[in-house]
């Protein structure tokens, strides 16, 4: 990774830093209702996931580890790990109030196996925003492969490069229309933002603004597990997103959403598994 890299990323953690009392106290995280990981996860990535009951399971990039805490509500001795300290220091808390057994640890996802002891893991989860604050998918992949026990599986649910050209969420004076704004594939330099609010409801970010992201196309993120030696088992894409992107998005019997009947169906989301 190079040194400008490593400066993108140490304003990321700092970004993410400013982020976090705005996401605890947001309507988006509902933190402030009854605690419901699972709402964050779609029927699919259970079925690709099977039983977790007694498995070591590794989430990376967690945030507010709203989703780490469905890992050991299914009985897996369950890791969170997040770039921000802010971040863990509220994860650790929030999992603390809701009776749940999870080990947080701040560390940059490039030096999770030294912040991790070498501890080695039967799943890695990962995904829904996490891997565009990365610059480096090859180096990433190696990591993966290093934490996974023999057979191990890694599963990744993510939102799509097709969304994320799109655009997660509209900026400042953009319509609601559905117009390509970003790159698709990966390759050029990081997209700088410098925002004041973030995609969820809630006040002004204060102090640390700048972040940046990379764009990573699907053949970018499957060769560099192939390549790091991973096998893909499978691929799923999905029309439907866990928040309403676009106003006009419809509720599904799930509790997600998706674009109405008429509007093209497009990928929104997509879950892969793979295995060491």
């Amino acid at each position: 990774m190079t040194d400008e890299h490593e400066r993108m990323m140490r304003a990321n953690q700092a970004n993410w830093d400013a982020r976090t009392p705005v996401h605890l106290a947001s309507r988006f995280y509902g933190l402030g209702e009854k605690l419901d990981p699972a709402r964050w996860f779609a029927a699919f990535e259970w079925e690709d996931l099977g039983d977790l009951a007694g498995l070591d399971v590794l989430h990376l990039q967690c945030h507010l580890g709203t989703e780490t805490i469905a890992f050991a509500e299914r009985g897996a001795r369950t890791v969170g790990l997040d770039i921000s300290e802010a971040s863990v220091a509220a994860a650790a808390d929030i999992a603390a109030r809701a009776g749940a057994d999870v080990t947080y640890v701040r560390a940059n996802v490039y030096d999770a196996v030294e912040a991790l002891d070498g501890r080695r893991f039967d799943v890695i989860y990962t995904g829904k925003g996490a891997l565009c604050y990365l610059p480096d998918l090859d180096r990433w992949a190696a990591v993966i492969t290093q934490l996974l026990c023999p057979g191990g599986r890694l599963y990744i649910a993510e939102f799509h490069p097709l969304l994320n050209a799109l655009g997660p969420k509209p900026a400042e004076g953009e319509g609601t229309e559905l117009l390509l704004r970003h790159d698709y594939l990966g390759g050029r330099d990081a997209v700088h933002r410098n925002a004041t609010y973030t995609y969820t409801d809630g006040p002004a970010v204060e102090g640390a603004t700048d972040s940046y992201e990379w764009m990573h196309g699907m053949d970018e993120v499957i060769n560099a597990l192939t390549t790091a030696g991973l096998g893909i088992r499978r691929l799923r894409e999905s029309d439907e997103l866990p928040w309403p992107r676009w106003p006009r998005m419809v509720r599904t019997p799930s509790g997600w959403w998706r674009l109405p009947e008429g509007e093209p169906r497009i990928p929104l989301l997509y879950g892969l598994l793979a295995s060491r």
